[in-house]
């Protein structure tokens, strides 16, 4: 099993013709995932990458039945882009592109309202399900198959606790970013109740960093619905200064909220438990299964 994408997936690319989306879509094809057209406009009836281009998403998702839309476009188009993938209704598009203006992701998020369309970013580094199918710019490396469900808004914190859940022999079902820009589509939330409905997912990592309320709202779900499969959560930024952000456009904390202390408050409160740094994510995961199942852990 898998959570939003699989051997099921049929790709199409927005800006496949630009240097970047040339790329890491070379990389996704030989990784295993389908690319089946894509979309630059101007450029349609070329081939790119053993792919068709399409002027429009509707024409590209017309002919090759394209589910899935990965954006390779500049920041001041982006919203432009993601609007035409779900007015095409493309049941999931992915955007690696980096600080969108705030303003158009709020026109992009009126846009979702009813739609057919799951959008994951944008600041996106994608969704990966090892051994089967990439839709993203992450390392796959340290990947492995396995039960361990990671949603995070770092994409290099995402690498190194996938190193880590493989070094324990845990592997992972799933990896999800869902960026660190301070307005996008699916939340750290819904990627963990994603994971919760996924029979392959065993446990589950939340990675999250200063700024916004998406750890406080997984805090809250998890209170709620008290989950049977252990959710394992580190947040970044405990020491990082207040009204300065740390990377990401979204990781921004003030006086009024977004610092990492009450985050990790929250989640602890609710039963979630706190890997206490980066390094020791892995070995808390392998903890936390083993007192579920009540096994003896690998050594690490």
């Amino acid at each position: 099993m898998a959570i939003l994408v699989g051997g099921d997936t049929r790709l199409l690319c927005q800006g496949l013709t630009g240097r970047a989306a040339t790329y890491h879509m070379a990389r996704m094809t030989a990784y295993g995932t389908r690319l089946v057209a894509g979309v630059t406009p101007g450029k349609g009836g070329r081939n790119h990458l053993d792919a068709p281009v399409f002027n429009t998403v509707r024409e590209a998702a017309d002919a090759t039945g394209a589910n899935a839309s990965m954006l390779f476009v500049p920041p001041e188009t982006a919203a432009k882009a993601m609007i035409e993938a779900i007015e095409a209704e493309i049941p999931l598009v992915v955007v690696v592109t980096e600080r969108v203006p705030v303003m158009d992701m709020v026109r992009v998020r009126q846009a979702l309202k009813g739609s057919k369309t799951r959008l994951v970013g944008p600041n996106s580094q994608g969704i990966l399900v090892p051994g089967v199918c990439q839709v993203g710019v992450m390392t796959t490396v340290n990947a492995r198959s396995g039960v361990v469900g990671i949603v995070s808004r770092s994409a290099t914190l995402t690498s190194e606790v996938m190193a880590q859940t493989t070094r324990a022999g845990l592997g992972q079902s799933a990896t999800v970013g869902v960026g660190g820009d301070p307005v996008h589509g699916l939340s750290l939330k819904d990627g963990v109740e994603l994971f919760l409905e996924d029979p392959q997912t065993e446990a589950i990592v939340v990675i999250g960093e200063i700024g916004g309320y998406g750890e406080e709202e997984v805090a809250e779900f998890v209170a709620a619905v008290r989950p049977g499969k252990p959710i394992v959560a580190f947040v970044a930024g405990r020491h990082a200064p207040l009204e300065r952000r740390m990377g990401h456009a979204g990781a921004f904390s003030t006086e009024g909220g977004g610092a990492a202390n009450p985050k990790i408050a929250a989640l602890q409160a609710a039963g979630v438990s706190i890997s206490p740094n980066a390094a020791l994510v892995g070995q808390t995961v392998a903890l936390q299964l083993h007192r579920a199942k009540s096994e003896p852990i690998r050594s690490l």
